[in-house]
């Protein structure tokens, strides 16, 4: 690589010197290649250590004139044939330009001007418009592919100095953070680590400070705990640690949105700014904070954000904080963290302007919005970019939001602040205009409460309308000095009034806003009803859960006690399963849904359940409640903090697992009475999940005396239960709703009612040390717990699935699965383009959702196969990977594969002889010669017309039942036969499986175990030479080598003199056609395998008792052959391979001596490989091949029982067990020898 000139001033220091001439020295790098001795040691140690570019490239030019003691270089090289072809080019084009100069400067000053222009040429292409690579990165991120062979598509994130920790002794080295692993590498004095973890096999990240690992970070695996220290900054690396196992949990997790959403850059785009990606990174961590700060859509990108000054008027005061601005919203929040937070959507903005700057009000910007409020920023440092910044995503921001379904509403409303507007359900006088599916249903624009419980004044409820109508009035005193709608201060005072409760008046309004929903409403006006119009009539699996679940959501309320509230329910969930069809429909989302549709219209109620869904509660509704299970951890590590003393009692009765996925998933309605759990969801949707947290931990705490004398988990969730069921709201004014499970377990002495309001203060007064950003730490940390637990289940799943007769012990099937997994991963990794890198479908069984293309299969193969065939294992892979995948889709499950490595390394001789004989028939031989073979056969069949048999060539004579079968209605569809079509479909797996479908497919697997040796297909001559090729690659690195060569020599001669014999009385027949001819007109049933009315014998001159053993079978397909060929013969076009090659007279003579050599025993595969590869029946190379001749499974085992040294070969055990580990270590020790030759001096 040629680099631009730098000086160098002490050239001799640690190189040596390999050529040299006027102008340029070439040197090596010292210790570098063979020997270095000592030196080369501790000149090892220092390019470690201190990063030294010499460890990518230790060759290197220098440009140096004879007077001059300053050298520069001019190119260095990471092999000496790379930098030999840049040491002849300026040989060979400046060295004679060199000489002509007479001053030394001049010399220097063109070759430097020489170089920059090389550079320039060959960058031009390359790099595209942006930002320079760091030169530093680029150079790491060399060190890190060549060091642990990583490819191209493994982008590294950050590089960082640290020592790792073997055993009590620290080693100095590099930690690299690419994508998708964790590598670190240290050479000292001789002594090599090479680490390389995935970030999908973390099961455990935590920076920590012990005596031993003085500020550390410790990375567990299942089979390694790994130490981390002496960072420079442990704070960064550990962020960015975190980030990217997070990003491998959600590639496990393989949510829908993972991919979409993801910031890093793909390999489409090669040649971009590596270094970006932690930028990028870093911006993506500051989008999610942003979002989750202020609940804004998932969409919303951060700008910027910059320090300033609010003024406060509600208290007269500046309060210091943050500026956020984002493309569609300007954001505040304090440094105080209650003080004072504040959204201002830009849609609401009309006027922006520079205020006049005065010694106590420096650099002020003003804000008006439509609602009338002005909110005034100050202290801002470079306000007129700032105003820029905001004019311009104020010029992108549409002034009128488009119209559409259920506009009319929002045009009366505006927004919340638009009007300082009573509450929108009173404002919603002009309903909606209907779309033909919603059918002008009241609840388009009213809340289900609202319509069932009627306009009944407050005043007639006694103490309770005086308190709710206090309540109502604090609110309005509240907007009037802190303002309303999305635009007000959000400030401690709300959360006090948040605790003492929402009147039912302002609720659903107030969930609005403070989950975000109302943004997203606002913005998306009409997709609701379009989501409505789609989705009715579709038929799924979610709708089909949906309608069952339908009748059981708060079926005590009189709201959906009949149709009107259940079609409002069923539209919401249907619509929510459309528009996120990854989570579909979940149970606990029919109750959460119908409390929303009672304080909000439908399309309310469906923005609310997005918001729950997708931003306030992250992957509690999918199919496996990853999020509920997080929180779950959460919760048990806060009841250890808290309630150290009930924690491990609940830990021994098992009561968490069982309460908090109900508390959770619903937000307490499914276990308190309505009117209490709906208080919990107030302040849930203004605080989030932390409520929910500390109301869980004020039960326990509760009723701890309770739980600490309980002997069983029934006990346990008895005394919860009746707890929850007696936790009243005094202050409600809805008709009381009776709850069910409280009328179950009400019992002789029902315990104290507890005041819903006493247990929120209780919670708030001893739990309200959490924090959001603790919560989130603690998620991260409970996430890979989960996700990591789920992925054992799933491989317990998939190994419980495979049949027992597999032969492998649960612990080889279980490695067999993770080193299968590790390679469905690196294709998503960098597969691009492969059919396995496809995203994997989690509503796949189990045992489906990992699968490996031929590529992979072929490496997986090389490593654990037995048999070992040097340059011919990957033919046989291929073959073997043909033959495992039944559905022709290119791929293959880990059941498939576990078949076949059984199949080599478990039974006995005849079990693995006949793997070996399949490998070497249709469908294992390879596409090509199978095409050529079926295009002959189609040709024959189109001239011929009807009368000519569909099985038309040898090569059909050998197919399986179920090949012929497809390649018969492979014919008919050609005719247009569109029940065979389906039928066809259906077998190929491409229609939706039903249960008869699995039934069937059970059926076929129990028949395949069945099958005998005498169900094998006959071996064509092409066919075995194949299989002695074969099986002399597989005996050339076996210690008994030319014991083997020579058994396998007489083996095969004597096969062939069967092959030969056989042949002679199965030609007979062959020259008469018109003997078999009528039997053109009976039906293309398959021939079986065997004739039992055939009773010709072999010669007893033979001599062979083999021969005569195997006669019948060697003899069963001979009339099936003479068929065809006789068929052949009475068609017009001579077409088939068989015909083409039938000259019966030369062939036995052209037979016998074409294998000559092998009668001779010194059969060589390489003879075989040139002279006798056939293709579809005809011969290509020296020797034409018998057509005629076959052999039988039967007749190779009896012959190979005869030779003692291939029957111990076959019988062999292997142990599966070290191959997996060796595959292991070659995942994780990416780097080869050639890699780091360094290594080779410590050896």
């Amino acid at each position: 690589m040629w680099l631009a000139p730098e000086e160098v001033l002490v050239a001799n220091a640690l190189w040596v010197t390999e050529r040299a001439n006027p102008f340029f020295v070439l040197q090596r790098r010292r210790g570098h290649g063979q020997g270095g001795g000592l030196t080369g040691l501790l000149v090892g140690t220092l390019d470690v250590v201190l990063d030294s570019s010499a460890r990518v490239a230790p060759y290197r030019i220098l440009h140096q004139t004879q007077d001059s003691q300053v050298y520069w270089t001019v190119a260095c090289g990471s092999s000496r044939k790379e930098i030999t072809k840049h040491w002849e080019w300026l040989e060979n084009n400046l060295l004679q330009t060199l000489s002509i100069f007479d001053s030394e400067e001049d010399i220097t000053t063109f070759v430097k001007g020489k170089i920059h222009g090389i550079i320039a040429e060959e960058n031009k292409n390359l790099q595209p418009q942006g930002d320079e690579d760091p030169g530093k990165f680029k150079e790491a991120e060399l060190k890190m592919r060549k060091q642990f062979g990583m490819p191209e598509g493994e982008k590294l994130v950050n590089y960082y100095s640290c020592s790792y920790w073997k055993g009590r002794v620290p080693r100095q080295g590099w930690l690299y953070l690419t994508v998708n692993h964790l590598c670190f590498y240290s050479f000292l004095l001789g002594k090599e680590v090479s680490l390389v973890v995935q970030w999908v096999d973390v099961t455990r990240l935590e920076k920590n400070a012990t005596l031993l690992f003085p500020e550390s970070i410790r990375v567990d695996t299942r089979d390694q705990e790994l130490f981390f220290s002496m960072f420079l900054n442990i704070g960064e690396t550990f962020k960015l640690m975190e980030q990217l196992a997070n990003l491998a949990m959600r590639q496990l997790l393989d949510s829908e949105g993972f991919l979409e959403d993801r910031v890093l850059p793909r390999p489409t785009r090669p040649h971009r700014n590596i270094s970006a990606l932690k930028r990028d990174l870093d911006a993506r961590a500051k989008n999610e904070s942003y979002r989750a700060t202020f609940r804004l859509p998932e969409d919303e990108r951060l700008d910027g954000h910059t320090s300033c000054t609010l003024w406060t008027p509600f208290n007269k005061l500046h309060i210091p904080g943050q500026m956020f601005i984002s493309s569609n919203y300007i954001c505040f929040a304090s440094k105080e963290e209650d003080a004072c937070h504040l959204i201002i959507p830009l849609r609401e903005v009309t006027i922006v302007e520079k205020a006049d700057s005065s010694s106590v009000l420096p650099s002020p910007l003003s804000i008006s919005t439509k609602s009338k409020m002005t909110f005034l920023f100050a202290n801002l440092k470079d306000r007129d970019f700032l105003v820029q910044r905001i004019s311009d995503f104020l010029q992108k921001t549409p002034s009128k939001q488009p119209g559409g379904s259920g506009s009319g509403r929002k045009a009366s409303m505006g927004d919340p602040a638009s009007e300082a507007s009573p509450a929108p359900q009173e404002a919603s006088g002009q309903p909606a205009s209907p779309t033909s599916h919603l059918q002008g249903a009241p609840t388009t624009s009213q809340s289900l409460l609202k319509l069932f419980q009627g306009k009944a004044p407050i005043e007639d409820l006694g103490a309770k309308g005086a308190k709710e109508k206090m309540k109502e009035e604090s609110w309005h005193i509240h907007f009037f000095e802190y303002g309303r709608g999305v635009c007000m201060y959000r400030t401690a005072r709300m959360r006090e009034l948040v605790l003492k409760g929402i009147p039912e008046s302002l609720r659903g309004e107030l969930w609005l806003l403070f989950s975000g929903a109302w943004n997203e409403m606002v913005t998306h006006p009409g997709y609701y009803a379009e989501l409505v119009e789609k989705s009715t009539g579709k038929y799924s699996l979610a709708t089909e859960e949906i309608e069952r679940d339908l009748h059981r959501s708060m079926p005590e309320h009189p709201a959906f006690q009949n149709e009107l509230g259940i079609a409002a329910l069923r539209r919401v969930l249907t619509a929510y399963a459309f528009r996120n069809p990854t989570i579909g429909y979940c149970q606990a989302m029919n109750i959460v849904t119908s409390v929303l549709l009672l304080y909000g219209s439908e399309e309310e109620a469906f923005w609310l359940l997005v918001a729950l869904c997708e931003r306030m509660l992250p992957d509690y509704y999918n199919n496996r409640v990853v999020g509920a299970l997080v929180d779950q951890g959460i919760f048990e590590e806060l009841t250890r903090d808290f309630l150290p003393q009930l924690s491990e009692k609940m830990q021994d009765l098992g009561v968490i697992a069982s309460i908090s996925l109900s508390w959770f998933l619903t937000l307490f309605l499914s276990v308190m009475p309505f009117e209490s759990a709906v208080v919990i969801v107030d302040c849930f949707f203004y605080e989030g999940i932390k409520v929910v947290l500390q109301v869980a931990l004020a039960i326990l705490d509760a009723n701890m005396e309770q739980l600490l004398g309980c002997s069983d988990e029934g006990e346990a969730l008895t005394v919860l239960g009746r707890y929850l069921d007696n936790v009243v709201n005094k202050q409600s004014v809805s008709p009381p709703i009776p709850h069910l499970h409280a009328l179950l377990t009400s019992g002789d002495d029902p315990p104290a009612e507890v005041d819903i309001f006493d247990l929120l203060k209780v919670s708030y007064e001893k739990f309200s040390s959490l924090r959001a950003d603790d919560i989130e730490q603690m998620r991260f940390k409970q996430r890979l717990k989960v996700i990591q637990s789920l992925e054992d289940t799933a491989k317990r799943s998939v190994v419980r699935a495979i049949p027992g007769d597999i032969g492998f012990s649960i612990e080889e099937l279980e490695d067999l699965y993770m080193v299968f997994k590790a390679k469905h991963l690196a294709s998503q990794y960098w597969g691009n383009g492969r059919p396995s890198a496809v995203r994997r479908d989690p509503s796949l069984p189990y045992l489906e959702q990992y699968r490996i293309d031929a590529c992979q299969f072929q490496e997986l193969f090389a490593r654990l196969a037995p048999w070992a065939c040097g340059a011919h294992t990957p033919v046989l892979a291929g073959r073997l990977f043909r033959l495992l995948d039944q559905n022709k889709d290119s791929l293959i499950t880990f059941k498939e594969f576990v078949t076949g490595m059984s199949g080599m390394y478990h039974g006995d001789l005849t079990d693995k002889l006949k793997v070996l004989y399949k490998l070497h028939l249709p469908p294992a031989l390879s596409p090509e010669e199978a095409e050529s073979a079926l295009e002959a056969t189609h040709y024959f069949t189109e001239d011929s017309s009807s009368e000519a048999s569909p099985l038309a060539s040898d090569l059909d004579l050998f197919l399986p039942w179920e090949v012929q079968e497809a390649l018969r209605q492979e014919e008919q569809e050609g005719a247009g036969n569109e029940d065979v079509q389906e039928k066809r479909g259906k077998a190929k797996g491409t229609s939706p499986p039903d249960c008869r479908h699995y039934l069937q497919m059970w059926a076929k697997e129990k028949e395949v175990q069945k099958e005998t040796i005498k169900d094998l297909p006959k071996m064509n001559q092409e066919q075995f030479i194949e299989l002695c090729k074969t099986l002399y690659n597989m005996f050339s690195e076996d210690p008994m080598e030319q014991d083997l060569y020579h058994a396998i020599a007489t083996v095969a001669s004597l096969l062939l003199r069967i092959g030969e014999v056989g042949k002679r009385f199965s030609g007979q027949p062959g020259r008469k056609p018109q003997d078999i001819a009528p039997r053109e007109d009976e039906p293309p049933a398959p021939a079986p395998p065997q004739d039992p009315t055939q009773q010709l014998q072999p010669p007893a001159a033979t001599g062979d008792p083999q021969a005569k053993a195997g006669g019948d079978t060697q003899l069963g397909n001979a009339p099936q052959e003479s068929q065809v060929v006789g068929q052949g013969g009475g068609g017009e076009g001579l077409g088939s391979p068989s015909q083409r090659l039938s000259d019966d007279e030369t062939k036995d003579d052209m037979s016998m001596s074409s294998y000559s050599v092998v009668s001779t025993g010194s059969l060589q595969c390489e003879d075989l490989a040139e002279d006798t590869v056939l293709v579809g029946g005809e011969a290509r190379g020296g020797g034409a091949v018998d057509t005629d001749w076959s052999i039988s499974f039967e007749q190779i085992l009896a012959s190979i029982l005869t030779e003692s040294i291939l029957v111990n070969f076959f019988e062999k055990r292997v142990d599966i067990g070290l191959k997996i580990k060796d595959q292991r270590k070659v995942e994780r020790q990416f780097s080869t020898s050639s890699d780091h030759e360094q290594s080779g001096i410590s050896g």
